[in-house]
Parts: structure tokens; sequence; C-alpha cells
């Protein structure tokens, strides 16, 4: 038992109803203020607790942590700390900030030193991604895209049911929510029976994502079995994967997505650890045909996150386009760890692993525009009366996430990006 997890837990820092970051979260993230340097933070209700001066006040002299391990711009000092010692800083973070521990509750003259409001801070990019890899592990979604561009009777590719198909992503453009970013250009074909032009893309597109972070994992050479993958996972965050679409579809034979995915991909701010998401691992859905005895799982290694897409324009109206959850993948964070290192690939503390667009099996819980208005051809009417095949200038995508049971809700807040005009 984690004892930051108990369901009774209490903080003496207020905590709205709903709110996604109640005392058995504890999630990590980067914060800047004016006049101070970038350092670690965790997040209660709507309060950020700034760990670099808890660290000060010495709150931490029972861990293996050093100064630069909290004054600092990532998380990845931290994380090379190692899978105990994160679940120990939770634990004690956990008896530091209960609601019947005194030592801080009432120094009041010492909150302003460490306690700010959410939205007085800057929140940067959680960790230094030194190599990210997008997955392609929903069973519905590649069965959607397999029906739209190949052929319906044989939407899945013959090795989709045996391996976890992915690729070798960009991390320098991996950016932090709230970060917008300009429409991309590249070689399309409008016409299929002409030469492709270049032009900016006409089809941009969001995929629903959730992302983990590792820990360091072994050396080169040796690989991380299904069984061990969850002590070289750090935690999980939401993830927009935007694509272009048209571009995509013309150059991702023979060799997959290139600047169809590499112009930006969104994360959210808050890593949320796998300890703190234990309460809510679930059954993994039935794999068939059996998969190869070095993918094989305990046959509970999904976890329940609700997800939800919406779009706001540039009226500030939202519409929620679509409704989903990460337990609909077919393929699991440790199948895709497992599978990444079983030929001695080297995963390191930072490294970012996305699932692919996550989607369920209806209509509504499609995780991309190509699949809800399906190619364009059934455009979705959003609430200000317009509609859209896929996102246009001065749209806003945001994503939400948060699992709940009968005790607690966990969350990841929120991934937010909006589209600006080509350069």
């Amino acid at each position: 038992m984690i004892s930051a997890n108990q369901a009774h837990l209490k903080s003496w820092i207020p905590v709205p109803e709903h709110s996604d970051f109640p005392i058995q979260n504890i999630p990590f993230g980067i914060i800047k203020m004016e006049g101070k340097s970038p350092r670690v933070a965790t997040r209660i209700g709507d309060s950020v607790i700034d760990l670099y001066e808890l660290y000060k006040l010495g709150c931490f002299e029972s861990l293996p942590f050093e100064s630069n391990d909290f004054d600092a711009s990532s998380l990845n000092s931290l994380m090379k700390k190692g899978k105990l010692a994160v679940r120990e800083l939770r634990n004690v973070l956990s008896a530091l900030l209960l609601s019947d521990n005194s030592f801080l509750r009432d120094k009041s003259e010492l909150h302003d030193s460490f306690l700010y409001t959410h939205d007085s801070v800057e929140m940067l990019l959680p960790v230094n991604i030194g190599d990210y890899t997008d997955f392609y592990s929903s069973k519905e979604h590649a069965t959607n895209v397999g029906v739209m561009f190949r052929d319906p009777a044989n939407a899945l590719l013959p090795n989709w049911l045996w391996i976890p198909v992915g690729y070798h992503g960009r991390a320098s453009s991996v950016v932090v929510s709230g970060t917008d970013f300009h429409r991309p250009k590249g070689q399309i074909k409008p016409n299929d029976e002409e030469d492709p032009i270049f032009s900016a893309s006409r089809q941009i597109d969001f995929e629903l994502e959730m992302g983990f972070i590792t820990f360091d994992g072994k050396p080169l050479g040796d690989s991380i079995s299904v069984a061990e993958a969850d002590d070289y996972i750090f935690g999980l965050c939401l993830f927009n994967d935007w694509s272009a679409r048209d571009i995509q579809k013309w150059e991702y034979v023979p060799l997959g997505p290139f600047l169809a995915k590499n112009f930006v991909s969104t994360m959210s701010a808050w890593i949320v650890t796998l300890d703190a998401l234990q309460p809510f691992r679930v059954e993994s859905p039935i794999q068939s045909p059996k998969v190869l005895e070095y993918l094989a799982g305990s046959g509970k290694d999904s976890y329940d996150i609700q997800l939800q897409v919406a779009i706001e324009t540039e009226s500030k109206v939202e519409t929620e386009i679509c409704q989903s959850n990460f337990k609909y993948m077919y393929w699991t964070m440790a199948q895709q760890l497992a599978h990444h290192t079983v030929n001695g690939c080297n995963v390191r503390g930072g490294d970012l692993m996305g699932s692919g667009t996550i989607s369920g099996p209806s209509e509504g819980s499609y995780g991309s525009m190509l699949e809800l208005a399906w190619k364009g051809t059934k455009p979705i009417t959003l609430n200000d009366g317009t509609q859209r095949r896929f996102i246009l200038d001065g749209d806003t995508v945001v994503m939400r996430g948060y699992c709940q049971n009968a005790n607690v809700r966990i969350g990841f807040g929120e991934v937010k990006g909006k589209l600006l005009p080509a350069k």
C-alpha cells in the first residue's frame, strides 16, 4: 500500500469539489515565478507548492535528494533518483500536507515563500525530453484509418495484432500546454491525378493521446520485460500529437510520418505518477491472436482514465466533441516499453512515449477529427453554429483527463493549444 494513495486523506490546503488535484494525486511539474529560477513543484487544489523552498526548510532530510534536484528547469534530475525515491517523496509530501499535520500548516508566516495560486505561476515543459516515440496502439483507431484509406475488409495491416507499432518522433518540437503554434507547410496532393504542390496544410488535426515518461532504463543491449515495466515508468501526461493529414497522406509511404507530425506536439504541464494511478488499474483488452511470450502481461495493465476533447473558437465558445478512455488501448504501456527495448534499445530518464490516438468503440469516442468527421464527409457542428471538418486557424483544442472512483478523483488538468495562421 502506497501511503500517499489512501482515499481518506485530507489536506490543510483547500481542494475545490471535483478538483483534479486532491492530496492523493501529488503530481510533479516545473514552475517559474518572476525573479526566481525555475523549480520543481506539486499541486493541491488550486495551489502550487514550491518544493525547492520545502527542501530549504529541511522537509526532505530523510530522502536521497539534493538542492539541484528541486532548483531545476526539468524533472530529469529528480527522476535520476529512481522509482522508490520518488515514491517516498510523494509519501513525505502527503504527510506534510495532511490536515492534522501542523508542521507547515501553522507556519502561516512561511506560506508566501512556498505556496502560490496556480494562476500566478508560469508552467514550463516539465521534462527535458531526450527521445520521443509514438505508438499506434488503439485497435479502433487503426481500424477506422484502415477502412478510410485502405481495404475495409482488411483494415488492419498483418503485423498490427502482433506488435505494438511505433515510430521515432521529434523531441525538439514537443511543447507545454498553452503554447500557440503556426499551421505547417509541406507537400500535399489535392488531386490524386496531378503532381503535388507546396502549400500550407489544409487538414490540421488533433490526436487524443496519453504520454508516459520513463526513468533511466537498462544498459544498451538489455531489455525491460512487461513485468518490470512499471519500475521504469515515472508518470503520465495528456498528449496532443497534432497531425497534418494531407501532408501525411502523401509522405507516409514508404517510411511513415515525417513533416506531418514533427511540427509540434503538446503535453500537459503536470506529470501524474504511475503510483498515484494504481487505484484505477483495470483489466486489459483481450488480445487475439495470443501475443508472443515476451509481450504477455498480467491481464490488468490498463488504466481507467476518462478523456474529453473540446474545440474553443475565437469567440471563446467551447464545444465538447469527444469522450474516450485510456482503457480502450489494445496495447498497454507495459507492452509498448517491453517491445521498445526487446532488441536492446536503451531508454533514458525523461524519454517520452506517446500512446497513439485513443479511439473507443462509438463515434463519439473517436480521438481525431479524421474519424469524428470521417475524412471530412460528416462535418461537426459546434455550439456557435459553425462547422468543422478539420481544425481552423484561431481554434484552440482542449483535452482533459481524470480517473474517478467512489472515493477519489485524480486528474491531469488540461492540455491546450491554439492554431495560428501559417507563416
